[in-house]
């Protein structure tokens, strides 16, 4: 088990977590990613465009921020010297797969970050049987990809 990855880990959750309390304790919003982003591109509602802005250029400028201090990404890719895996079914797979996840999010009412971390701490039963929903399809795919024949790679 690699210790520093796991701290790093620690520690961004906690700044997750404290970056949701400080949104919501000071505008009053949720920090739901796929919310913040569709209020900036299609609601635009007047005079609500800059804390969006900001937050989303934290989403980028942070982890930018960290690998210039020489902390790096860490290693998600399972392999030496790598940072993630290359796409196993391609690019167009990838696109298609991001097209979906975005058709999810608004079909959800929101995403991951939004219902798991923003939606159960205010004791949303809406985000509660999202989270539920997120976690069993994702223990479904991980069943799939690993143990059905032709489920993986």
């Amino acid at each position: 088990m690699d210790m520093a990855a796991s701290l790093q880990g620690l520690a961004g959750g906690v700044l997750i977590g404290l970056s949701a309390v400080w949104l919501m304790a000071t505008l009053g919003r949720i920090a739901g990613i796929s919310g913040i982003l569709s209020g900036l591109i299609w609601e635009r509602p007047a005079g609500d465009s800059a804390w969006r802005l900001a937050f989303l250029a934290g989403l980028i400028v942070g982890p930018l921020l960290l690998v210039l201090a020489g902390g790096g990404l860490g290693n998600v890719a399972g392999e030496p010297g790598a940072v993630i895996g290359a796409p196993i079914g391609g690019t167009g797979l990838m696109l298609i797969a991001g097209l979906l996840v975005g058709l999810g999010t608004g079909l959800g009412s929101g995403c991951t970050s939004g219902h798991g971390v923003c939606g159960l701490a205010r004791l949303s039963p809406r985000s509660l049987a999202a989270t539920l929903v997120f976690v069993a399809a994702a223990m479904l795919t991980v069943y799939v990809v690993r143990h059905v024949p032709g489920g993986g790679a």
